[in-house]
């Protein structure tokens, strides 16, 4: 007992002594202080509980906020809390399984999970050539601490079918708190401005385009979990709340490319639910090639004589202006930077000038006549914009062709679920929901043409995720035979 009373009273010292010296912090503008009692909350269940942390993260990703917010001039920015426990969670997840040596071979063989060793392959290798071996090194790493928990360790989360569901729901009720934070903001100034909406999101999204994907990336999978028979009536009107709060979001985000990106998924889930075959939609895409090739001379002059700069207000003008590439600034910008990638690529086409580096070289491939007002040559506003030139010249041409290599097993996967004969009730739920994940990443890799997220935790926190959740229906749910499994994580 008197043992008991001394602890009781060496805790209530340290409580003490805690509020005292974070107060002295807050004083002196210094507040990550703060942040230790749910750090160490957080390190506990990374030992503990890693599946209900997993969920945690889903969670925590759209309301994470850039170190650089939190404390000015510092020369390392990580996104807080998400980017420092994926880390944590990696060392972990890496150490258990060289220890135990017991993780599902089928994971590890499967033609998704291939394709993800090809690619991080790659970018090793080109680290190695890198012209700045430390950012792309850096690069590499911050990549391995996505791909390590949120791909490899998720696949084993969801082997409990109810974090399928949660892990969706989880990042899309964040997702919520952030849409009524942007639009509080444009209330306030009384008005749904496009302006308003470039940095409404902030801090949380760095700015519209960026959020706007990652809404566009959430309809689809919350949907499904609207439609699915087995809600009540109470789940199913969460799941209508959510969704309407993130589809108002979308519309007032101003981002013309996630409402593109959203429309061409709903075009690639018409296709699937219609069962047209891939030599049909592959016939379609090169006649359409043809077609532009041919008439491209027309094409470039319709497009050029589009003058309608992106409105600020009126919606309508604003979806004009997607052709526009004459005037409109953000446009005309955006192929500036694909034309720079592109003379970048032609000067070091098998090993790129190394991952990371763009932005800090492509400022002198600008050629003056195509410079806007927004341009820089200070490597401080962005990257290539687009998921795909950005590696094309960063890793050379098998730096987009490992990244194609991963959409293209994931495809054919989800659709092998979807087409496969399901008897059990919970695997057809279970597949369809996967489906959904499907088209929410379509509108990723469609947005991946326009922009590039991957080097950030709100965008591959649902990416890996997903990806790895059509992989784990595939293995865990793969026959009508098939139990579900209750446990899992």
């Amino acid at each position: 007992m008197q043992l008991n009373h001394i602890n009781k009273w060496g805790v209530y010292a340290i409580a003490l002594l805690f509020v005292a010296l974070n107060a002295v912090c807050i004083y002196n503008d210094f507040f990550l202080l703060s942040l230790l009692p749910i750090a160490l909350l957080l390190a506990a269940m990374a030992f503990l509980s890693l599946d209900k942390l997993m969920l945690c993260i889903s969670f925590l990703t759209p309301l994470s906020i850039p170190l650089s917010e939190i404390s000015k001039g510092l020369s390392v920015d990580l996104s807080l809390p998400t980017e420092p426990l994926l880390a944590g969670i990696a060392i972990i997840f890496l150490f258990k399984l060289l220890y135990e040596k017991q993780f599902d071979k089928r994971v590890l063989t499967h033609p998704v999970s291939i394709t993800i060793y090809i690619y991080m392959a790659w970018i090793l290798v080109t680290s190695i050539t890198s012209v700045e071996p430390l950012v792309s090194f850096k690069f590499f790493i911050s990549h391995l601490w996505f791909i390590l928990p949120l791909y490899f360790l998720m696949t084993q989360v969801f082997r409990n079918p109810n974090n399928v569901r949660r892990y969706v729901l989880f990042y899309a009720i964040s997702l919520c708190v952030v849409v009524l934070y942007a639009l509080t903001r444009h209330v306030t100034y009384g008005i749904f401005d496009q302006k308003i909406a470039h940095w409404a999101s902030n801090p949380f999204y760095k700015d519209h385009t960026s959020y706007g994907a990652l809404l566009a990336m959430n309809i689809p999978p919350i949907a499904a979990l609207l439609f699915e028979k087995r809600n009540s009536r109470g789940i199913r009107l969460v799941y209508l709340l959510v969704l309407v709060v993130i589809s108002v979001g979308l519309i007032f985000s101003y981002s013309r490319a996630a409402w593109l990106s959203l429309i061409g998924a709903f075009g690639v889930w018409c296709c699937i639910k219609l069962r047209i075959k891939f030599s049909f939609i592959a016939s379609v895409l090169v006649i359409a090639a043809i077609i532009a090739f041919s008439f491209g001379e027309n094409i470039t002059r319709i497009l050029q004589s589009n003058n309608q700069d992106s409105s600020t207000t009126n919606i309508v003008e604003h979806v004009k202006s997607i052709s526009n590439v004459s005037t409109d600034a953000s446009n005309v910008e955006r192929i500036n930077r694909w034309k720079c990638a592109l003379r970048m690529f032609s000067e070091k086409p098998i090993f790129g000038w190394g991952p990371g580096t763009y932005m800090f070289y492509y400022a002198p491939y600008q050629i003056s006549y195509e410079k806007t007002i927004i341009s820089t040559n200070e490597g401080d506003m962005g990257n290539a914009h687009s998921e795909y030139l950005g590696p094309l010249c960063e890793s050379g041409i098998l730096g987009p062709l490992t990244l194609m290599a991963i959409i293209i097993t994931t495809v054919i996967t989800a659709v092998k679920i979807y087409r496969r004969k399901k008897e059990d009730v919970e695997i057809n739920k279970l597949t369809n929901i996967a489906l959904a994940v499907l088209i929410g990443l379509f509108t990723y890799y469609f947005h991946g043409v326009l922009n590039d997220f991957l080097d950030t935790d709100k965008a591959s926190v649902p990416f890996w995720g997903y990806t790895a959740l059509i992989v784990a229906v595939d293995i865990y749910y793969n026959s009508s035979n098939k139990r579900i499994e209750k446990g899992g994580g």
